[in-house]
């Protein structure tokens, strides 16, 4: 495949986020690469953009690259697709996709942004990798980087969107949940759960939260903080981590109601406080089946995503019954079952990153009365202050009096930046 990278950084060949594309090139070498340095060149570029559509007419895959800069992309790559769209050129024949790095800050808008764009110019969009700043090099952020890319190839080579059969014998070792709010005569949503069930190839249990004695919603009463025990005696936490939470992947079935998944699912997760803020299910991914207009519903779009990103779960897609919906659960079920054989776990978004931030601090100090929570997260690493980072604060502290040396500054010159990517440059070799 020929894959254009659009170097949307004004620094060009020292881009942090560039340095990302330059170590898929290496791990994909059957995959044509080439760079167009658009941040560094968009003063060229709005003279003549010739240069530029000729590269984007041999890709078959676009890649926009950049740092994230207030809530957005840089400018540059801002007014280089602006230049795309007044070219008049038809992209509908291409994909696109994404990466960025940052700390996370509003990566959200960014990735929407190019998103939103993406539809405009007509390219068949595919969902982007929102990297750390640091995360090629470790060796979770490589594999995250390279698993990113082979589900963006899969899904080109119609993975997802494959229609998919009735699988008559189902495969062993996995086995999915669909927790449903489903009532008698809800046909549609029904369907949607016949649907999956039949073409999804692993086994699917199906649990009805109509059918559990809930002896009622959450008190707020903290009996569980410490204990990890639900003061109700009717056997939802027990249910919920020996049953629910033992699956492989985890579906979530309901119809629209008030903007939301209705007051039977609003129970279901206060419910879930008897685990407390700890993210039992991470690497578990998920899926839902919506009956309703879920176009219409930004909120709820927002709510599923954060829920998955928060949980550290991959949201493998959601699938409504508004248009074709055999087509958008079979493209549900497809996903949803490569994320479970690959464990396919992309970094979290500031959605998740945010939110475990807070969650962080809050258990810490609480962690006198939150033992559980306290016990989780330290076990797991999540007590993650930058404070402790010694290391990189003196570090900082170093630059920092350099740059506020006006001799010394002149005298680095353009050193600053090949020092702050040395380190990129080693993983590549």
């Amino acid at each position: 495949m020929n894959i254009l990278v659009i170097n949307g950084s004004p620094k060009g060949p020292d881009s942090i986020t560039l340095h990302t594309c330059l170590y898929l090139e290496k791990r994909f070498p059957q995959h044509a690469f080439s760079y167009l340095a658009a941040g560094q060149q968009i003063k060229s570029l709005e003279k003549d953009f010739s240069p530029a559509l000729e590269a984007l007419r041999k890709a078959e895959l676009i890649v926009f690259c950049y740092p994230v800069y207030t809530f957005l992309v840089p400018y540059q790559l801002h007014r280089f697709i602006e230049l795309m769209k007044a070219s008049g050129e038809d992209f509908s024949a291409k994909a696109a996709t994404q990466v960025s790095t940052s700390k996370h800050f509003y990566d959200i808008t960014a990735h929407r942004f190019i998103r939103d764009n993406c539809v405009d110019l007509g390219l068949r969009f595919i969902d982007g990798l929102s990297a750390d700043m640091e995360d090629i090099l470790t060796k979770q952020g490589r594999k995250q980087a390279e698993d990113w890319l082979s589900f963006v190839f899969w899904q080109l080579d119609g993975g997802a969107s494959a229609a998919l059969s009735p699988i008559p014998e189902k495969k062993p070792g996995r086995r999915a949940v669909i927790v449903a709010d489903l009532l008698p005569g809800d046909t549609a949503l029904q369907a949607l759960i016949d649907r999956f069930r039949a073409v999804f190839p692993y086994e699917c249990d199906l649990v009805n939260l109509e059918d559990f004695p809930f002896k009622g919603g959450c008190l707020s009463c903290f009996n569980c903080a410490a204990t990890g025990k639900c003061v109700y005696t009717d056997g939802f936490d027990d249910f919920l981590r020996n049953t629910i939470h033992q699956h492989d992947a985890i579906l979530y079935a309901f119809r629209i109601k008030d903007h939301a998944m209705g007051s039977r699912f609003k129970l279901y997760d206060d419910r879930q406080f008897c685990n407390g803020h700890r993210t039992v299910t991470m690497g578990t991914p998920f899926g839902y089946l919506v009956a309703g207009k879920y176009s219409d519903e930004p909120n709820l779009q927002l709510l599923l995503e954060a829920r998955a990103q928060v949980g550290g779960n991959f949201l493998a897609g959601v699938a409504s019954d508004e248009t074709d919906a055999d087509r958008a659960v079979d493209a549900l079920s497809a996903t949803l079952c490569r994320a479970m054989e690959t464990q396919y776990t992309p970094p979290q978004n500031f959605l998740g990153v945010g939110g475990m931030k807070i969650f962080r601090d809050l258990i810490y100090q609480m962690r006198g009365l939150m033992r559980a929570d306290h016990a989780f997260f330290r076990s797991h690493g999540q007590y993650d202050f930058p404070q402790k980072k010694w290391k990189t604060s003196l570090k900082m502290y170093l630059v920092g009096w350099l740059m506020n040396n006006p001799k010394l500054r002149a005298k680095m010159g353009g050193k600053l930046s090949e020092g702050m990517i040395a380190p990129y440059k080693k993983i590549l070799a």
